[in-house]
């Protein structure tokens, strides 16, 4: 008898909280739905956590960088990365890590620079260090750095170029512009689908053929091409920064179509909905109707298809950059740096110069895998 009025209490508490679980779905909005299903997602999850740290990269890259992004010292070109330790040579362990001095010699049959661990120099590595003075976000003046170790020790984490410059700070300063032009890029983009779209698909008509033809015409044309000719249309001589605004206009005057057809088909199914017929009824402007009531309706999903549009953009000036016809030096992004990657005989010597496309790849994962847990949550009925 006992068991048995356990079991009717265990179902007793068991019905009252998935009473409670439903009350608060049922009272939840949207976006806390969302939000639900999306911490679900441990992939999407994780990607969201690469991702923000590759944007806390690009914002905080002066004081991240251990040495200036520009400095030459031919004395370290294609040096190695520079391994860190915290056992030296003889066993003996330290609690601060530390690399070693290195020694160079000429290759006979190569000429090539071979580098060899000093083991009778050893360099500390410190963290919140003096080092090149910059300017943060072009007005904040600093020189304090992440980490660094003294002089004349060097510390290369992804190795050194053909000039001597280091590779990881270079990386780090790439990921601004590599990174920002997307989201820039994505922003042009989504103020064009969403107008363009939102008319196209509530008024109908005669402008909704005319914006479709447009549509139809500009993804009829082969992207690559397309990108190579405007990009060549632009003066070789312009600076870095009008370059960079140059480029990201080119690729949102052609990235928008497909979120204006997304847009389109949302607002066709959209105007008959009753809320929007009562709003017509209230007296609601249609800006009022189109801005406040039908946008919103479908936010989750232009998120999510934003979200899968950045690392498209990424994609899109890395190529531009690697064929010359993008960001030039002496800007520097990722598809700049992977221009050295061109001669197969620098990679086969110096096979760290790939570095920054597996930082292409990680940051085109993680914006896509974030953007499938947004796709996702972005049903929160759905299983």
């Amino acid at each position: 008898m006992a068991f048995l009025q356990s079991l009717f209490k265990r179902a007793n508490a068991a019905s009252a909280a998935e009473m409670l679980v439903d009350d608060k779905v049922y009272v939840a909005s949207q976006w806390q739905l969302m939000w639900w299903k999306f911490r679900k997602h441990k992939l999407a999850i994780a990607a969201a956590l690469v991702v923000f740290a590759l944007y806390l990269v690009a914002l905080l890259a002066e004081p991240l960088a251990a040495y200036n992004p520009e400095a030459q010292d031919a004395r370290h070109a294609y040096r190695p990365p520079t391994p860190v330790r915290f056992v030296d040579a003889e066993g003996k362990a330290y609690l601060r890590p530390f690399v070693y001095g290195t020694k160079q010699k000429r290759d006979l049959e190569t000429l090539a620079l071979v580098y060899t661990d000093d083991t009778s120099k050893l360099y500390p590595i410190h963290f919140f260090v003096k080092g090149y003075p910059y300017k943060l976000w072009s007005f904040i003046p600093g020189e304090i750095h992440l980490f660094g170790v003294e002089d004349p020790g060097r510390v290369f984490l992804f190795g050194a170029d053909a000039q001597g410059r280091d590779l990881f700070s270079r990386v780090v300063y790439g990921t601004r512009l590599s990174m920002t032009i997307g989201l820039v890029g994505v922003t042009l983009s989504f103020v064009l689908g969403i107008l363009l779209g939102g008319v196209s698909g509530y008024y109908g008509g005669t402008i909704d053929m005319i914006i479709q033809r447009v549509i139809e015409f500009l993804r009829s044309m082969p992207t690559i091409p397309l990108w190579m000719g405007l990009s060549a249309a632009l003066p070789a001589n312009w600076p870095p920064v009008r370059m960079y605004f140059g480029i990201t206009i080119i690729l949102s005057l052609i990235g928008w179509t497909s979120l204006a057809r997304v847009v389109r088909g949302r607002f066709l199914s959209l105007r008959e909905e009753d809320f929007v017929m009562a709003g017509k009824v209230a007296g609601s402007s249609e800006r009022t109707i189109i801005l406040k009531h039908m946008v919103p309706a479908m936010m989750s999903y232009i998120i999510a298809a934003l979200t899968l549009a950045v690392p498209e953009m990424i994609l899109s000036e890395t190529a531009l950059s690697f064929l010359g016809l993008g960001l030039r030096y002496p800007a520097i992004s990722w598809g700049v740096l992977l221009q050295d990657a061109q001669n197969i005989r620098a990679v086969a010597t110096a096979p760290w110069l790939l570095v920054p496309g597996a930082a292409v790849v990680l940051a085109v994962l993680s914006l896509n895998f974030l953007g499938d847990g947004l796709r996702d949550a972005a049903d929160p009925y759905g299983r």
